[in-house]
């Protein structure tokens, strides 16, 4: 290759640099609103991992998107966030957009994160024999917030038994080293938390496992059928004020669906902060494994996940039972799909 040939060549790939960076640049300034919070109940459990690894890898930045994240000790604090104007967006559980339906306020899943809960229900060794739902009638059981998801399925739990949520005394432990030490000092007889937490306590032999939805069959025997978890969602009122911004954000965590579900262990570790590990990268490693088959393969939500909740809910949720719920006014794909053609390109 010739010396004008190479600068021809040069000027070809540098325009088309520019040009990239020019259509970055103006999809960035299309954005309605460049700065967001986002709401999360309890950041490093492996439930919101796609969160962490969308800041992460750079897909906000890469969107034209300057982001605050707040971490709360479990999802009903996140929701309050959002309620309460400081959070424009938050990763939590799909459950939250058919209860908030019931009080009459409008809030939207835009993209799914989890298809299986990965919750698990267990009972603290030091509090003696627990081998059943109905043996924790008076017991304390721990969950990472009360009125979180994990106090929804220690709620539908009770229910199948025909107990109530008042049979049990609920506490707040969040969903990391507070968790651990709960369970290590005797605080509480049973727990209701996700991983790394509960690979941490099975680790140590602190546990017995009751109730486990990190799989399908565990999901299946817990629920009856596929049970949407973690979801990006916001309130109808910011997804009409900014479709754009919502449409970027859907891309973001499309993207890294697909790129999660196509990652090894060990690639998926290198982007994560050492404090996530608990002090132990190989039990974490373990306990990702574990969580894997629980994460969305595109971010596609389903009707038949839908449904699932809204049955849960009406089992132990009063406002939720005498309410007349619309489930396709809780979660949309509109913007899914077209991030999934985006993505194609």
């Amino acid at each position: 290759m010739g010396f004008r040939t190479l600068i021809a060549a040069a000027a070809v790939a540098l325009a088309l640099a520019l040009a990239l960076g020019a259509a970055g640049s103006a999809n960035a300034q299309a954005l309605e609103k460049k700065e967001l919070k986002i709401a999360v109940g309890g950041k490093p459990l492996l439930y919101y991992l796609p969160l962490t690894l969308a800041e992460r890898l750079g897909y906000f930045k890469e969107a034209g998107l300057s982001v605050e994240i707040s971490d709360f000790g479990g999802g009903a604090k996140s929701l309050q966030a959002l309620v309460g104007g400081s959070a424009d967006v938050v990763t939590g559980a799909y459950d939250h957009t058919i209860q908030m339906q019931a009080k009459g306020q409008s809030i939207v899943g835009v993209t799914q994160l989890g298809r299986y809960p990965g919750i698990v229900l267990a009972s603290v060794k030091k509090a003696g024999t627990i081998a059943s739902i109905k043996d924790l009638k008076g017991k304390k059981i721990g969950v990472t917030a009360p009125g979180s998801s994990t106090n929804f399925m220690v709620n539908y739990l009770l229910a199948k038994e025909g107990m109530k949520p008042d049979d049990v005394s609920i506490i707040g432990v969040g969903g990391g080293p507070s968790a651990v030490a709960a369970i290590k000092r005797g605080d509480i007889d049973a727990i209701s938390n996700l991983d790394p937490v509960i690979s941490q306590a099975e680790a140590d032999g602190d546990i017995a496992v009751i109730a486990d939805t990190r799989t399908e069959k565990g999901t299946l025997d817990v629920y009856g059928g596929p049970y949407p978890a973690a979801v990006l969602y916001t309130t109808a009122a910011f997804i009409q004020a900014n479709p754009k911004t919502t449409q970027a954000l859907s891309d973001i965590f499309v993207k890294t669906m697909l790129w999660l579900n196509k990652a090894s262990t060990e690639e998926v570790l290198k982007v994560l902060p050492e404090e996530y590990f608990l002090g132990n990268k190989t039990l974490y490693a373990q306990a990702f494994e574990h969580s894997k088959p629980t994460y969305s393969p595109d971010g596609r939500f389903t009707q038949e996940g839908a449904d699932a909740a809204l049955k849960v809910l009406k089992a132990f949720d009063p406002a939720v039972a005498a309410a007349s719920i619309d489930l396709s006014k809780t979660f949309t794909n509109q913007y899914v799909e077209e991030s999934l053609k985006r993505l194609a390109k």
